[in-house]
């Protein structure tokens, strides 16, 4: 059964940097790919950035250059790396894993089968 946990969420103010950090226990196959969501009260959960075919990285337009998603295999966990937080990006934060391979795009919800519980980020201005 894999499980997915986030950590590392917290208040931060603009300009100001947080790093998300979600651990996978089970059995995941390294080409599939993982990524990172997020979603505001009363709107729908967005793609943030994926980690896909064993190392290529993709990001939203919004993300501009700001985050880095990256992966430790050994410890089985998953980074996103925030810089130059801005107010619109507090959200909540989700990690998420594909199961099997298909043909849906990174920043397809129905692409992920795992997802963890959320990690809240807040940034005041």
């Amino acid at each position: 059964q894999v499980q997915l946990m986030e950590s590392g969420g917290g208040s931060v103010q603009a300009g100001g940097s947080l790093r998300l950090s979600c651990e996978i226990s089970g059995f995941l196959d390294n080409r599939l790919c993982k990524a990172w969501f997020r979603q505001e009260p009363g709107k729908e959960r967005e793609g943030v950035a994926g980690l896909c075919l064993a190392g290529a990285t993709l990001y939203a337009d919004f993300v501009e250059g700001r985050f880095t998603i990256s992966q430790d295999n050994a410890k089985n966990t998953l980074y996103l790396q925030m810089d130059s937080l801005k107010p619109e990006d507090t959200a909540m934060y989700y990690c998420a894993a594909q199961s099997v391979g298909d043909y849906e795009p990174w920043y397809s919800l129905q692409k992920y089968a795992y997802w963890g519980q959320g990690a809240q980020v807040t940034v005041s201005s």
